[in-house]
C-alpha cells in the first residue's frame, strides 16, 4: 500500500495563478484558429469591446502575449526614455520588482521606502510632487493590490493628491491581482495606464498581459521617439481597428478570455467585488481567532484577494506550508523577499466559493496543530459564523 497516493483534487490556494474553472478550460479546448481569418476577427472585436467594462474605461486596452511583468515593461517603454524620473513606493515585493525593471531599462526611480505592511500614503504623494518644482517626475508607479502582503492602496486618494499638487505626471497602476477582484475604476480615478494579466481575477492560465491606456497616455507616448517595436501601443491600436494584431496573438487563450469576460459580466462586477470582500472578511475572522497577525496593519487596506499571515516568532511558515501540502494536498503562497519563512499567504480569489474557503481554512487549522504552532482552535467556526451571517442578510 502507498500512503502517499493523493485522492480528490489539489487545492490551489495561492494568490495566483488562481483556479481555472471548467467553463474556461472547456472554452480553451478548441482547435487552433486562423488568427487572420474572419472568425477570429469577430472574437477579437467582442473581447476588445467587453474588456473595457472590466477596466471601467472608454479608452483602449492592449492585449499582449506576456506575463504581467511584460505588461509593466511595455507601459514604461511606451511612455519613458532612459534618464526619465518616476516616483515609486515600496509597498511590498512586487513594487520592488517593478522598481528593478524600471532601473534596468534606464529610468531614474525616486523610491519612497516602506515597511511592507502599509499601502501608499497619499500625503507623501502630494509632498513629493509639490517638491518637484521642475516637473522632472514623469510618472507615478503604484501597485494597487500587493499579493506579497495582502495590502491594497487607496487609488482614489492618490489621484486626489496628484490633482491637489497640480502635477502632470502620468499615473501608472499595477492591477494584476485587483482587476476582477476589487473595485477599480480607471476613468473615474484618473489612472493613465492600468497594467494587468490573465491569471488572477480573470481565472485563466498565465500568458496574457494588458495595458489599459488613457487618451493622455496615448498622446504622450506618440509625442516621443521610442526604440521599441513589439510593445508599441499605436501600432497595435491601429491594427486592432480591423480586429486583428500586428503579431501572432495567443489565440488559444483568447477563447478562455472570451469565456472569462462572459462569467464576470453575467455575475456583475459589483457582485464579484462583494463576493471577494465577503470571503476575505471571513478569512480574517479565522485568523483573528487563531491569534495570527495579519501582515497588513491597516484594516482599511486589507486585500480582498489575498490574506498574508505571520507565524509566531520561532516558527517557520515554509515548514507549515510543506506539511499542509504533503498531508492535505493544498498549496498556500510562500513568503516573498524579506517575508520569506515569516508569512504564508492565502489566495481567496477568482472562481471561489464558501465551501472552498471552509476547506482551505480547515486545512490550515489542522496544519497549525500538526506543526506545533501555538494558536487558538476554532478559527474555522469563526469564519463559518461570519459566512452564515452574511448569507442570512441577503434577500432571498
Amino acid at each position: 500500500m502507498n500512503s502517499n497516493v493523493k485522492r480528490g483534487w489539489h487545492f490551489l490556494q495561492i494568490p495566483g495563478p488562481s483556479n481555472t474553472p471548467e467553463r474556461i478550460r472547456q472554452a480553451m479546448n478548441r482547435p487552433t484558429m486562423d488568427h487572420r481569418g474572419p472568425e477570429f476577427g469577430l472574437l477579437t472585436k467582442s473581447i476588445l469591446e467587453r474588456i473595457k467594462l472590466i477596466f471601467q474605461t472608454n479608452s483602449h486596452v492592449i492585449i499582449y502575449p506576456s506575463s504581467g511583468t511584460g505588461a509593466w515593461e511595455a507601459a514604461m517603454l511606451n511612455l519613458f526614455k532612459p534618464g526619465d524620473r518616476v516616483l515609486a513606493f515600496e509597498t511590498g515585493h512586487f513594487a520592488t520588482v517593478w522598481k528593478k525593471v524600471a532601473e534596468k531599462i534606464g529610468l531614474e526611480v525616486e523610491w519612497v521606502p516602506g515597511d511592507w505592511r502599509r499601502g501608499v500614503n497619499s500625503q507623501q504623494v502630494f509632498e513629493k510632487l509639490r517638491a518637484d518644482a521642475g516637473g522632472r517626475i514623469k510618472g507615478i508607479m503604484v501597485v494597487h493590490n500587493e499579493t506579497s502582503n495582502g495590502v491594497t492602496s487607496d487609488l482614489k486618494s492618490i489621484r486626489e493628491a496628484i490633482d491637489e499638487a497640480g502635477h502632470s505626471a502620468l499615473f501608472l497602476v499595477d492591477v494584476v491581482s485587483s482587476l476582477g477582484t476589487t473595485d477599480f475604476r480607471q476613468d473615474e480615478w484618473g489612472v493613465d495606464v492600468a497594467i494587468s494579466a490573465s491569471q488572477k481575477g480573470f481565472m485563466m492560465p498565465p500568458g496574457l498581459g494588458f495595458n489599459s491606456i488613457s487618451p493622455k497616455a496615448i498622446q504622450y507616448a506618440n509625442s516621443k521617439e521610442g526604440l521599441h517595436s513589439y510593445w508599441q501601443w499605436q501600432r497595435i491600436i491601429d491594427i486592432n481597428q480591423t480586429n486583428y494584431f500586428p503579431y501572432t496573438p495567443a489565440s488559444g487563450l483568447f477563447f478562455g478570455l472570451d469565456e472569462a469576460l462572459t462569467m464576470l459580466l453575467e455575475e456583475g462586477l459589483d457582485n464579484v467585488f462583494k463576493r471577494h470582500k465577503q470571503y476575505a472578511t471571513a478569512c480574517r475572522k479565522a485568523a483573528d481567532h487563531w491569534g495570527l497577525e495579519n501582515q497588513c496593519l491597516n484594516e482599511q487596506e486589507y486585500s480582498d484577494s489575498t490574506t498574508a499571515l505571520r507565524v509566531p516568532e520561532g516558527a517557520d511558515a515554509d515548514v507549515l506550508r510543506k506539511l499542509i501540502l504533503e498531508r492535505f494536498n493544498m498549496s498556500l503562497g510562500t513568503g516573498l523577499g524579506q517575508l520569506k519563512k515569516k508569512v504564508f499567504r492565502i489566495g481567496h480569489l477568482g472562481d471561489f466559493n464558501e465551501l472552498m474557503l471552509m476547506a482551505t481554512l480547515s486545512g490550515i487549522e489542522m496544519g497549525l496543530e500538526m506543526a506545533g504552532i501555538p494558536f487558538n482552535k476554532g478559527g474555522v467556526q469563526a469564519a463559518m459564523d461570519a459566512l452564515v451571517t452574511s448569507q442570512m442578510s441577503l434577500k432571498i
